[in-house]
């Protein structure tokens, strides 16, 4: 993960990596990516929802289809996946019938901090004249606070213009599947069923795994169709439907680079821009989880001149942030699931 602005593999003298003209039967080589990892794991905006209830203390199945309004096949699908990931376990609470709940294990409350800056990304962008859904209160300074990525080393907020990176040891790539599943709402407004949530309505832009991968070969600085395809081994089909929802979301503004016939290159927006906090959390999350201690990329911080790991912080006291020092005020009715 690099920022739009830092040096690029061309400027340091090798090009990013690429793939070959794909054939119907080709191996897809994917670079090696925390981000990519933590995506995989989650899935879509659905597992995000139900990891979002558990924060909130959500733990039985008809409570999750209450408040998200899912189908049932659909939410034991994603309840399953999160388990057998290990985000979620199943705990018995009743043995006649035999019934279990779902609690987070320490995956899952680990990834808090990733839902904290998703959901400072909505509450700037996306709430529009609503007040936003939460106010956090930080337990430790007692102060209302926001969720910012700081620097591990000098506690300075993490911008993208001050990141640059190199190869971890656990650069390089590895093999995909040609036809990867890629889950997508119908509705995305039915992210916000009965509870109104700024990390919905950020997911509502950003929340499924291609417009995810999308956005962060945009941040390698993969800004041409082309290029995109073939580093995401994506059909084009899908990729021209997540382009024009990235640039109809404002994430991306289209730059011609070509006349006769006309090419584009996508560029961030001051808003897709933002989003390098909530990619770097999510790489900080894969980095810890799903890398066997190999990090794909190592991360620094220009400005202090330091190797760093990206925290989510208290933007007042610019303490680390976690699921156990947070609490907050509701701008809204909630809606208590029956039990």
């Amino acid at each position: 993960m690099t920022p739009e602005t830092s040096r690029t593999h061309a400027e340091r003298g090798s090009a990013p990596s690429m793939q070959p003209p794909l054939t119907p039967n080709a191996e897809i080589q994917e670079r090696n990516c925390s981000v990519g990892r933590t995506i995989d794991v989650i899935g879509d905006g659905w597992s995000f929802m139900i990891l979002r209830e558990c924060y909130f203390g959500v733990r039985r199945f008809e409570q999750f289809k209450e408040i998200l309004g899912l189908p049932r096949t659909t939410l034991a699908d994603r309840l399953r996946t999160l388990t057998a990931k290990g985000l979620l376990r199943q705990v018995l609470y009743s043995e006649r019938p035999p019934r279990f709940e779902y609690q987070l294990t320490r995956l899952g409350i680990d990834l808090y901090p990733v839902m904290m800056a998703l959901m400072s990304f909505g509450d700037k962008w996306l709430a529009g004249r609503r007040r936003k859904p939460l106010q956090l209160i930080h337990h430790n300074c007692g102060q209302p606070c926001s969720a910012i990525v700081i620097c591990s080393k000098c506690r300075a907020e993490i911008l993208p213009s001050n990141v640059s990176y190199r190869d971890g040891p656990g650069a390089g790539t590895s093999v995909i599947h040609t036809k990867r599943k890629s889950r997508r709402s119908a509705d995305p407004t039915a992210l916000e069923h009965r509870r109104p949530s700024s990390v919905a309505r950020a997911l509502q832009v950003i929340g499924d795994r291609w417009s995810f991968m999308i956005i962060r070969e945009a941040f390698f600085r993969v800004r041409r169709f082309d290029h995109l395809q073939n580093n995401l081994g994506i059909a084009p089909n899908i990729l021209i439907d997540r382009l024009n929802r990235l640039v109809d979301n404002g994430v991306f503004r289209k730059v011609l680079y070509q006349s006769g016939p006309n090419r584009y290159e996508y560029r961030f927006t001051d808003k897709g821009r933002d989003l390098f906090g909530s990619m770097i959390a999510m790489l900080r999350w894969g980095d810890k989880w799903l890398s066997d201690g190999a990090p794909p990329l190592i991360l620094t911080h220009n400005d202090c001149g330091k190797d760093f790991e990206p925290t989510v912080a208290c933007d007042q006291c610019r303490e680390a942030l976690n699921a156990h020092s947070m609490r907050f005020t509701m701008n809204y009715r909630d809606p208590k699931p029956s039990e």
